[in-house]
This record gives C-alpha cells, sequence and structure tokens, in this order.
C-alpha cells in the first residue's frame, strides 16, 4: 500500500495578499494539481473570451530555491500553454526530494504579492504618483504609498464641484395615486393648455411692451405652468376634472393679450417676498358707523330667545322641591360614585375625605387625554388614513389609556337639579342703580373639586369700551381635586398670592413695584362672586359672553336677557355643535387669542373678545338696516315706515 505523503496547497484570494501552504495529507496515488480539470476549463473558457486577463502562475521565492521544485513548476508552465485544458492524468505524482523538501518548510507562508487581475486584461498600477493626478477628476481623494511600501501616505485635494442643473419636466402628466381620467386623456388635455399658453406667451414676446419683460416664459417656464395647473385639476373632483381643464383652455383661447398680462403680473407678484412688519401689528380697528351710546341703543336686537334654550343646556326656569328632593335621593344612594370626567373610570368621591386615610377619592392617578379625538384634514389626491387621532398628542384613538397623568380622578355634572342641591339658582335681581353699565361682557373659569365642577374665577368688562368691572378669584365649596390649570389658566400659587376682596383697597399699595405677576382678588365662595356680579346688572343689562350656559350654570344665574357669540356665529350643522371663541376671532377679526398653550386661557381676554365680535355683528346688521332706509334719530332707531 502506498504511503501517504503530505501535500500542499496554494491558498489563492483575490481579496487577499497572503499565500498560504497549509499540509495536507492525502493517497500519494491521488495526487492532483492545486485546481481541479473542471476549474481550469472554466477560467481557460475566461481567457479565452476576454474576460479574465491573462492568466499568470505566481512564483514562491524562497532563500533556497530547490531545482526539484524549479523543474517541476516549467513543466507545468509549459504544459498549460501548450494545451488549454489539462486532465488529471498529466499530473505527475511529486519525487522522494521535492516530499523531502516541502517537510522541511514551515507549515505556513506569507508575504506582500501583487494583486489580481481585473476583468478585461486592465491592470491596476502599484504605485499612483503626482503625475497621474493630472488626468484624473479634481477633487478626488489620492492614496500615495511611499517609497518602502511600508504604509500608504494619504494626500487629499478638493476642488469646487460645478453646479449641477436641476433636470427640466417634460410634458407629461405627474403621477397622482388616483388619477382623475387615464394617461392618455390627461396628457391630451394637458398639451392642449400649453399650446394655449405658448401661444399667448408668444403675443407678449411680439409686443412692444419691454418695460416688463419677465412677463415672457421659458419653454420650460411654459412647460412647468402648464403642468401646476393640470396637475391643481387633477387633485380636484373626479367628476368635473374635464369639465374644469376644458373651461380653463376656451377661457385661454379667447382670452385677450391684456387680461393675460394682468394674470402674469399678479403670479409675478405672488411670488415676491411680503415684507413683515418690525413690531407687533395693531389690532385693525373695528368700525361699526355707530356712537358707543348708539351701539349699546342698538345691541338688545342681538339678544337670543328664550325658548328652546333648555334643549341645549341652558337653564331657564329654577327646579321644583319635588325635583330637588329626587335628585337628593339618587345621591344619597349612589354613595359617592361617579365617573371621571377625563378617562370614564368609575370612582367614589368623598366630601370633607375619608375618617379611614384622609382621602379625597379613590381608584388612584388618572391617565387621560386632554384633547378630544378628530379626524386628520383630507388632502386632496393622497390616500391618507382617516382614522381619528388625539390632537394632544397625534395618538391613533384606542391604541393607549392616555398620555397624561393626573393624582386623582373628576367629575362633572349638568344636571340642573344636582347643581342646584349644592348651590340654589338665583335669578338676577330688580336694581334701581342708574351707574349699572348698559352692556356687560361675562366670562368665568371653571375647576374640579368634590363637588364636581365648580367656579374659581369670575370676570365682567363693560361693553363696548372693554373696561373692567370685575376680576376675582372664588373659592370654590368643596375640596379642591384639580384647578383644570391647562384651560383655566388657574394655578395654585394664584390662590396663595391672591388678596382677600375686601382688604383689596388697602393692600393695593403694598404690591412691590418689582411684582411681574399681577395679584388677583379672591373671595370667599361662590355666593359673594354672584352677589358682586348682580351689582353690575338688571335683568334687562344685555349679558355677553360665549357658550354662556357654562358661566351661567357654575355661578348658578337665571339672566334673560342674553347675547351668546355661539349662537350669534351657529355651526352651520346647528347646535350642540358651536364653533370655537379662538377660531371665531381669527375667522371673523384676524385675531388670535388664547396663546398661551399650557398657561391656560384668561378670561378677562374672552370676555373682551365676546364683546367684540358683537360689536362686529352690530356694525353688519346696522349697515344692512342703513341700507334698507332705516334712520338712527335721537338715540333710537326708525324704519322707513317712521316706526
Amino acid at each position: 500500500m502506498t504511503p501517504a505523503i503530505r501535500r500542499y496547497r496554494v491558498d489563492e484570494r483575490a481579496d487577499s495578499h497572503v499565500l498560504a501552504l497549509s499540509p495536507a495529507p492525502i493517497d500519494a496515488a491521488d495526487v492532483t494539481q492545486t485546481k481541479t480539470s473542471a476549474d481550469r476549463t472554466q477560467q481557460d473558457e475566461e481567457e479565452a473570451n476576454g474576460l479574465g486577463g491573462p492568466r499568470k502562475r505566481r512564483r514562491i521565492d524562497t532563500d533556497a530555491q530547490d531545482p526539484h521544485l524549479a523543474e517541476k513548476a516549467s513543466s507545468r508552465t509549459s504544459r498549460a500553454s501548450s494545451s488549454p485544458i489539462q486532465s488529471q492524468e498529466d499530473a505527475q505524482p511529486p519525487t522522494q526530494a521535492s516530499k523531502e523538501h516541502f517537510d522541511a518548510l514551515p507549515r505556513t507562508a506569507s508575504r506582500e504579492i501583487s494583486p489580481p487581475p481585473l476583468r478585461g486584461g486592465a491592470r491596476v498600477p502599484a504605485k499612483r504618483t503626482a503625475s497621474t493626478l493630472d488626468a484624473k477628476q479634481a477633487g478626488a481623494t489620492v492614496l500615495q504609498s511611499d517609497g518602502n511600501g511600508s504604509g500608504p501616505a494619504s494626500a487629499t485635494r478638493k476642488a469646487p464641484l460645478p453646479k449641477v442643473k436641476a433636470p427640466e419636466e417634460s410634458l407629461n402628466p405627474r403621477m397622482l395615486h388616483n388619477p382623475p381620467a387615464s394617461h392618455a386623456i390627461r396628457l391630451k388635455l394637458l398639451t392642449m393648455l400649453h399650446e394655449q399658453m405658448t401661444r399667448l406667451n408668444d403675443e407678449v414676446k411680439k409686443s412692444e411692451d419691454a418695460s416688463q419683460p419677465a412677463l415672457t416664459l421659458s419653454d420650460s417656464e411654459l412647460i412647468l405652468q402648464a403642468l401646476d395647473e393640470e396637475f391643481q385639476f387633477a387633485r380636484g373632483s373626479f367628476a368635473i376634472y374635464q369639465n374644469v381643464i376644458k373651461s380653463r383652455i376656451m377661457v385661454l383661447r379667447k382670452m385677450k393679450l391684456t387680461i393675460w398680462k394682468e394674470e402674469r403680473s399678479k403670479k409675478i407678484a405672488e411670488k415676491l417676498p411680503k415684507a413683515t412688519p418690525k413690531g407687533p401689528s395693531a389690532a385693525k380697528p373695528l368700525v361699526t358707523d355707530l356712537t358707543p351710546a348708539e351701539e349699546i341703543a342698538f345691541v338688545p336686537r342681538l339678544t337670543a330667545q328664550q325658548e328652546g334654550l333648555n334643549k341645549h343646556g341652558y337653564i331657564t326656569k329654577m327646579p321644583t322641591e319635588t325635583e330637588l328632593d329626587t335628585a337628593r335621593k339618587g345621591v344619597k344612594s349612589a354613595q359617592g360614585w361617579e365617573q371621571c370626567d377625563r378617562c370614564n373610570t368609575r370612582f367614589q368621591v368623598f366630601p370633607g375625605r375619608r375618617e379611614e386615610d384622609g382621602a379625597l377619592t379613590s381608584g388612584g392617578h388618572c391617565t387621560y387625554h386632554w384633547a378630544k379625538p378628530r379626524r386628520p384634514d383630507i388632502v386632496k389626491g393622497e390616500n391618507k388614513s382617516r382614522e381619528l387621532k388625539y390632537a394632544c398628542c397625534d395618538e391613533t384613538l384606542g391604541m393607549s389609556a392616555g398620555c397624561t397623568k393626573a393624582d386623582s380622578h373628576v367629575f362633572k355634572t349638568s344636571d340642573p337639579k344636582r347643581l342646584a342641591l349644592i348651590m340654589p339658582f338665583e335669578t338676577t335681581p330688580l336694581s334701581n342703580r342708574d351707574d349699572t353699565p348698559g352692556a356687560v361682557c361675562f366670562d368665568c373659569e371653571m375647576g374640579y373639586s368634590t363637588f364636581g365642577m365648580e367656579l374659581i374665577r369670575l370676570t365682567a368688562t363693560a361693553w363696548p369700551d372693554g373696561r373692567e368691572l370685575l376680576d376675582v378669584l372664588v373659592r370654590p365649596l368643596g375640596e379642591v381635586l384639580d384647578l383644570n390649570s391647562r384651560f383655566s389658566g388657574v394655578w395654585p400659587e394664584d390662590f396663595a398670592n391672591a388678596i382677600p376682596f375686601n382688604e383689596a383697597s388697602q393692600l393695593q399699595n403694598q404690591i412691590p413695584p418689582d411684582d411681574s405677576a399681577p395679584r388677583l382678588k379672591i373671595v370667599d365662595n361662590p355666593l359673594k362672586a354672584r352677589q358682586l356680579l348682580f351689582t353690575l346688572l338688571k335683568p334687562t343689562t344685555p349679558l355677553i359672553g360665549h357658550a354662556l350656559e357654562n358661566d351661567l350654570n357654575a355661578a348658578r344665574i337665571l339672566h334673560p336677557t342674553i347675547i351668546d357669540t355661539a349662537l350669534l356665529y351657529p355651526h352651520h350643522r346647528g347646535l350642540p355643535l358651536r364653533f370655537g371663541l379662538k377660531m371665531l376671532m381669527k375667522k371673523h377679526l384676524d385675531r388670535d387669542i388664547q396663546t398661551g398653550g399650557d398657561q391656560g386661557h384668561d378670561s378677562k381676554e374672552d370676555a373682551r373678545a365676546a364683546g367684540e365680535l358683537v360689536r362686529l355683528r352690530v356694525g353688519e346688521m346696522w349697515r344692512k338696516l342703513r341700507a334698507e332706509g332705516w334712520v338712527k334719530r335721537d338715540g333710537g332707531f326708525f324704519s322707513p315706515n317712521g316706526e
């Protein structure tokens, strides 16, 4: 049996500069070359096709070159050049001398070799000198090796790159997720639109109006304008897309040159930067064409009719004793169990604190979303999700319990019978005072207590001048659970720094002049705050506000003469839906209110804003009546018939 010998295999990798000689015991009769016949065939085919470049054998230089190895290498080289395909039978078994020499060599040998050839026969130069940089693109990074080849020395040279011109759009309709018509129809209409614009642009070029060269458009600008208009029509209603764009084409076909120039001038003006004022812009003055006394005489025409208001939360009559007894029994049987106004959790409330541990509520912390869920705005042409999302954290409805955590649960009741059990309602009393204002703007802020939602701030201003009449903090009847500061704007430090109302005149002078935070006056309970308001009112005094049912219920007031801006500017879908005061001010007067964010609202600002909206409506109504022939005379207003 033939003894086993050691054969050394050359490990040649394209990405390696190391030749490893590794021993592998094989049988002497099965000794073959490193590469199999199939491997050599594939390599020879690549060489014939010009893909792999010239094939070269790598030589291993040793300190003592063995004559047997040199003879062996020359014989293999001659056979490889004479025959493109080398069979396994051509391999000769190594001699005894070569076996002894390989056994004497170390098991591994490594040194730096040249990289493998690139495809196509191209070779990478071993060194890149400064002369080769001139033929390369400026700004490239070149690595040069030092003379010994021990390590590369980097040299970076960068030049400014030329500005790349943005690709121009072709006359091809822009892609939409849901196109209103096929591509062929859109392309045909787009081409017709572009032809009419080109015709008008050519007329501008031929005209002698050289003072406005910007009116003319280049070819790329014409294409861009046609694409913009077609894309705007395509994002509209699917049913009328073709009608709208055909109408536009007909308008352009019949358009005169002067009108086209006007359109171009408007578009140029829109692209110009608008000058921004250096300082805060003053509010635009509101003109009613009436004097303040005439406005007061006119405003009773805007009072709301009491009939039907009870269906929408307004309390127009006091609960009877029978209704109060029924409510009292219900509260007793409930044993303090309520439903949280924020997270809908059932919990128990303990007015006066629980005896065992002094707790005010059960149920632990309250996790909730402080904003209401709403659907995102629809963007035509986009397949956007219409899931309800909370405005506070932009989270989809039902994904989590909430984004805000409070110390306790809270509740709110709007039942007039339960409200009357805590604090009775009272009608505005008659008054013989002559110094009461002609109209009063009114706003309240509420917080949560162990008795539900209670009054914590009451503000009244004169109308139409907005002069402050009353602004006091109110201690609620129950223990405070949450001041609702995000919306009420009332914080614990406001109560801590407040001045008692009966001592306000004496202590007002003791406030430090550098005190940045104004100190409000405070009354002991809502009953006193209501009595202070009654000193400013008569039953016939118009009481102005926004969503007044909330404020009137919080103060337990029944007032027959109200002007509610939620009714003056109704929602298009009717009550109980209504527009917010902030939106009404922005829409009708272009003024921003309630900009404090997390700091909450200012009841004084809200009261005056409601008064401004009423003045706006007074001016609109008076101008309408004046156009119909009404006249003002002796402080009154008379119809054309003299009535």
